[in-house]
């Protein structure tokens, strides 16, 4: 695909599909499996991600990431390395309703997200903020030791991969949860580090 670049590269990977994804109820850190389609999704995907020749794979450690990174690291002969960091945001009382649940039992939260306002998911959950707190410790770790030329590949959430992928190219996070779309099932974003920093070359990208 863009192997033999002199340049750094993140590809930022969202899990396949999980039945809970498919019934339309809030996750969070439940720690979910993927769903057949969500296998096959992983495999294509894989596929796909093979031709960015990644040295390394980092993954959520939650079951529905952990298992979209296997798929990729089965197929190149990596092992990937797990970190909790990379989970989805904790979305409080949210976790385990469905959004019809939510959006009747919250809706004066549900509202202060639709305006953008990083307020604490399911009262009792984390922030973006606090989401960005644990991954920019992370990415501080990565691009101190990524090589010339490299690729990593960090298998993650959907919330979480948008604040990750923002916070690299500088991107303020309010401005990304209004205008950046959610990731959909393992689609991912391919960041590559330039003269002057990173930037996104490719959003939503899939198999």
């Amino acid at each position: 695909m863009r192997a033999g670049s002199s340049r750094r590269r993140i590809i930022v990977w969202r899990h396949g599909q999980t039945t809970h994804n498919a019934a339309g109820i809030w996750q969070g850190q439940l720690d979910t499996e993927l769903s057949e389609l969500g296998r096959e999704q992983a495999a294509a995907a894989a596929a796909v991600i093979a031709g960015y020749e990644p040295g390394r794979i980092i993954a959520s450690d939650l079951k529905r990431a952990s298992e979209t990174a296997r798929a990729l690291g089965d197929l190149v002969g990596l092992t990937p390395a797990y970190d909790p960091r990379l989970r989805e945001i904790h979305v409080g009382e949210w976790q385990g309703l469905t959004a019809g649940d939510v959006a009747e039992g919250y809706p004066e939260l549900q509202d202060a997200l639709a305006r953008g306002e990083d307020v604490a998911r399911g009262v009792t959950g984390e922030t973006i903020a606090q989401v960005v707190d644990r991954v920019s410790e992370l990415l501080d770790e990565l691009t101190a030791t990524l090589g010339e030329g490299e690729t990593v590949v960090l298998a993650t959430h959907g919330v979480t991969g948008r604040a990750l992928a923002a916070h690299l190219v500088g991107i303020d996070q309010g401005v990304a949860w209004m205008s950046l779309a959610g990731l959909h099932n393992c689609h991912w974003v391919e960041i590559v580090e330039h003269r002057f920093g990173w930037r996104i070359e490719c959003w939503n990208l899939g198999a």
